[in-house]
């Protein structure tokens, strides 16, 4: 009998987990003078519950995807730390996008967000180590070229920086309370959300040897799912509730941001989700079956409740 998607999801998402605990534990303190397991604890605490309290684990899933809609079927130890780094760099920009400077939200996940659960310092630091650990896995694969590895280290890098999550929250502060038109915010969120999911595949696709033109399709295909993320992520503020969402309900309209509801209405940003999802789904006529997942994922995306 073949494996179900929801149970080839919650068995991804078990092994994706179980990576995340083994590169996490990567983050004592190097210097032996060092007590690290007094001075460290809260800080590791704090790493451990922002990335271990659950998640869908969309982004390091899209890694292993990619790369077996490109022919590469085994689970490897590359794909494997690739994963870890893209969902340590996502865990990072929620801690920071939940401060109080920035959206100063209470619950992620279903649970009190960093800076709750700890306090502010510790969520910045948790949020810092993060970031550079995901760049440090990336220079640590074990049969990568360092050619290959130095482009997954610039793809990462330009998803997290000003042309991706960084350019996207600074328009997404400046943009609270404004009036943006639909190409605004399609820009934001390209940025804000789109680029780390962008770079997920890319990750997948350059590890598994993808050809340009590979490439190129896999990128039309992210750039679509991205995008379609976010406009499910304005509908659920809207549609779903707190318990379900795992985070504050209808706190883009407390806040009063921009979303695509608010400038499309709520049946045109449903037409725009949909668009999307073909968008995606076109991308990937090229690579057949093998691309499986990758189809799955994307109606994933679109439908679900959180």
């Amino acid at each position: 009998m073949s494996e179900s998607f929801a149970e080839l999801l919650h068995r991804s998402t078990t092994d994706i987990d179980q990576d995340l605990r083994r590169h996490l534990g990567a983050t004592d303190s190097p210097f032996a003078e060092v007590d690290s397991s007094h001075y460290l604890s809260r800080l590791r605490q704090a790493l451990q519950y922002s990335v271990l309290n659950g998640g869908k684990r969309i982004r390091p899933l899209l890694v292993h995807a990619a790369a077996a809609a490109v022919g590469t079927t085994e689970r490897s130890e590359d794909l494997a730390m690739a994963a870890s780094a893209v969902e340590m760099l996502h865990s990072y920009s929620l801690i920071h996008d939940d401060l109080p400077a920035m959206d100063d939200d209470d619950l992620r996940r279903g649970q009190p967000t960093c800076h709750r659960a700890f306090d502010e310092a510790t969520a910045i630091l948790a949020g810092d180590a993060l970031h550079s650990r995901a760049f440090e896995l990336l220079t640590e694969l074990p049969t990568c070229s360092a050619t290959t590895a130095l482009k997954l280290v610039a793809l990462l890098a330009t998803a997290a920086g000003p042309r991706g999550m960084v350019g996207g929250q600074a328009i997404d502060l400046a943009s609270v309370g404004q009036h943006i038109d639909e190409i605004q915010l399609e820009t934001l969120h390209r940025l804000k959300t789109g680029a780390l999911i962008r770079a997920s595949v890319a990750l997948g696709g350059t590890i598994a040897g993808a050809s340009a033109a590979q490439l190129r399709d896999l990128d039309h295909y992210g750039e679509a799912i991205g995008l379609a993320f976010q406009v499910q992520d304005d509908i659920l503020d809207i549609e779903a509730d707190t318990a379900t969402l795992g985070k504050t309900q209808g706190q883009d309209r407390a806040l009063n941001k921009p979303t695509y509801p608010s400038i499309l209405g709520m049946d045109g940003a449903k037409a725009k989700l949909l668009a999307l999802h073909r968008q995606a789904d076109d991308a990937l006529a090229g690579f057949g079956r093998d691309a499986q997942l990758l189809r799955q994922l994307s109606d994933f995306i679109v439908a679900r409740g959180h």
